[in-house]
């Protein structure tokens, strides 16, 4: 058989594989809902968690993970509550918490909102469904009064991104922090999507005198957390960047940073995503 009709085959093979693969992991992704306080969900899968507020006047969401997991969200809302939806907010515009962005506009007539850089960087992807964009967008923030509760939107300095929000219940004393929060795990901050270290820390320690020790908050990823949970993620950001910022006032090269890495103290926070190679890589280019 010639060779690129070899090539061709396997190609073909692991492409059907692939496609497989991820038609199975969608099929057995699971959402998960826990009750926060009063009106205030959570809900977990694959993606960012959600935050769902739910009663009388309908529900509203934060977030909406990949689109492959839309009906399964749309029906994990369903058992908390059976009101119409309402409205979406993205608190950024990466695609594991906009992805359902289309399946609840079209289908669900939601509204969305989200800051104006979320908009814009989405209708900059060309793969993206523009007809699923934000419909209203805010430079500073805005705040919804329902449910009885008040619900406040606010923007804060580019930190995770340049499109970041966070969303305080103000009632039930819950954050929903989106990915400016990584519980218990090194963050991920897009250098490129406009995040930076400085902004990051800088966030975190604003959000954090916002809060007391009965605060619950919703990360974007990891489990329901305290305001103790979120001030161990600022101890390790701070004292990480320190030591990789005296490593590179040493001249010692990102490839020797690496090697040398943070110390057994923070071996417990690499994951998946952002190990310990790639979190000092991020600190060495965004100090």
């Amino acid at each position: 058989m010639p060779s690129k009709i070899i090539a061709l085959s396997a190609l073909t093979a692991v492409l059907i594989s692939s496609s497989v693969f991820a038609e199975d992991r969608w099929s057995k992704a699971k959402i998960t809902s826990q009750n926060v306080s009063g009106s205030v969900h959570m809900l977990k899968g694959m993606g960012g968690n959600i935050g769902v507020s739910a009663g009388e006047d309908g529900i509203l969401i934060i977030d909406d993970q990949f689109e492959p997991l839309a009906e399964k969200i749309a029906t994990a809302i369903g058992d908390i509550a059976k009101s119409p939806m309402k409205y979406v907010i993205n608190t950024h515009y990466h695609g594991d918490h906009t992805g359902s962005n289309a399946y609840f506009r079209e289908v669900q007539d939601s509204t969305i909102f989200a800051h104006e850089n979320v908009r814009k960087r989405l209708a900059e992807k060309q793969d993206h469904n523009h007809a699923a964009l934000p419909v209203v967008t805010y430079q500073q923030g805005l705040t919804f009064h329902f449910n009885n509760e008040t619900i406040k939107v606010m923007h804060l300095p580019a930190g995770h991104t340049d499109s970041d929000s966070v969303i305080w219940f103000e009632n039930a004393n819950v954050l929903h922090a989106g990915d400016l929060f990584f519980e218990g795990r090194f963050p991920y901050i897009d250098l490129d999507g406009g995040g930076t270290v400085k902004g990051y820390i800088e966030n975190v320690t604003k959000l954090l005198d916002m809060l007391n020790d009965e605060t619950q908050i919703i990360p974007g990823h990891g489990d329901l957390a305290t305001k103790a949970d979120y001030q161990m993620l600022l101890t390790m950001m701070l004292d990480t960047s320190e030591i990789v910022r005296s490593m590179k006032q040493k001249a010692i090269s990102l490839e020797k940073a690496i090697e040398i890495g943070l110390g057994d103290k923070y071996k417990s926070w690499s994951w998946s995503f952002i190990n310990e190679e790639r979190w000092i890589t991020t600190l060495y280019q965004g100090l």
